[in-house]
């Protein structure tokens, strides 16, 4: 049995979602092949799943061991064990209800220590970008950032890890060659939580460290909190616009689109580099990873890089001059037509309602 410790994370004293995503990458591990199909779905680039209606890998696989590390004072850990996490190792200690990357990665190297893990995971957060790296170097190991896809055999116990490389201009797949454990950081947003199961065992072991572990060169001040506005990754609907539109003239189609149906605006990197609009409006592995109710890609191709940025948003739409286009491989509606066709049709008629 492989051993897959996951770094969970908390805010405001409750699991925060990302925590349930790891469990799910987790369980998914196992195998190289394809993973399957539902009618409605496709598979995408690098074996991610497109099919919203099933769930990858078991809750309950005796080939894993799936252990949720949570550092600070939570409300609700058993949640992890109903989302599938066969242990909780709960740090609960106000210590650690901050972020200190030194002090987390103390108390990590003396969990890896004792538990002696095949692999550890963590999301592609600011607490996981920023400890790992500092982990990995303490523990002589190789760390593997913002992956889009991980699979592992477990005959082997090799980790293969998927992250886009050469300016996202390809995918390569990468594993430890040496040292243990083997460690990637994921992206958010690119996986779907397992259901909530109640009648899975609760196995919480709760954690205390004292001396040189709580030690940190970091002083705590406090949180200055400050409402922000609905961000891209957050927006239940999208309207993104890419190279289709042919110049910046154009893309107020889609800003103008948006705001019609309260929608947000986001674009492909080609439209961005362009000049059309703001960076923060970027969705793909350069940008921003979205999982909204509805994503209305508006000439665009396709791209992998874009495609791993969204594909899994509940519903896609899809308009694109070019039928062989891969963005329709995602698509649950795609629509072959002229983008000025069909858009300002679209818009007239929202205008008049």
């Amino acid at each position: 049995m492989k051993k897959i410790l996951l770094l969970g994370e908390t805010k405001k004293n409750r699991v925060k979602m990302v925590s349930y995503e790891l469990i799910a990458r987790a369980r998914r591990l196992p195998g190289k092949g394809e993973v399957g199909r539902k009618k409605g779905g496709s598979v995408g680039i690098n074996g991610i799943d497109r099919s919203r209606g099933i769930t990858v890998g078991k809750a309950d696989d005796d080939t894993l061991e799936v252990v949720v590390i949570l550092p600070g004072e939570a409300e609700n850990p058993e949640e992890l064990c109903y989302r599938g996490a066969d242990r909780v190792l709960h740090i609960d200690q106000k210590e650690f209800n901050y972020f200190s990357p030194e002090r987390l990665q103390k108390a990590l190297s003396a969990i890896i220590k004792k538990e002696d893990p095949d692999v550890l995971i963590a999301a592609a957060t600011t607490t996981g970008r920023t400890v790992m790296p500092y982990l990995a170097v303490k523990e002589k190991t190789g760390l593997t950032a913002d992956c889009t896809e991980l699979k592992l055999d477990t005959e082997s116990g090799t980790l293969y890890q998927t992250r886009p490389a050469v300016g996202g201009n390809i995918m390569a797949t990468i594993k430890t060659a040496f040292g243990k454990p083997q460690m990637a950081t994921v992206r958010q947003n690119s996986m779907k939580p397992l259901d909530r199961d109640e009648s899975r065992k609760v196995n919480i072991e709760n954690l205390a460290f004292s001396g040189d572990i709580l030690k940190s060169r970091i002083k705590y001040l406090g949180i200055t909190e400050f409402k922000e506005r609905e961000t891209l990754k957050d927006a239940k609907v999208i309207i993104s616009g890419g190279r289709g539109l042919k110049k910046k003239d154009n893309f107020f189609l889609i800003e103008e689109f948006a705001e019609l149906i309260h929608a947000h605006a986001g674009a492909s990197r080609e439209a961005v580099d362009r000049g059309w609009i703001s960076y923060p409006h970027q969705v793909g592995l350069s940008g921003k990873t979205v999982n909204p109710e509805l994503y209305v890609a508006v000439g665009i191709s396709g791209a992998i890089q874009h495609l791993a940025g969204m594909q899994t948003s509940k519903k896609i739409v899809s308009i694109n001059i070019d039928p062989g286009a891969q963005i329709f491989s995602v698509s649950d509606l795609g629509i072959v037509c002229d983008l000025f066709d069909i858009l300002p049709v679209v818009i007239k008629k929202l205008r008049g309602r």
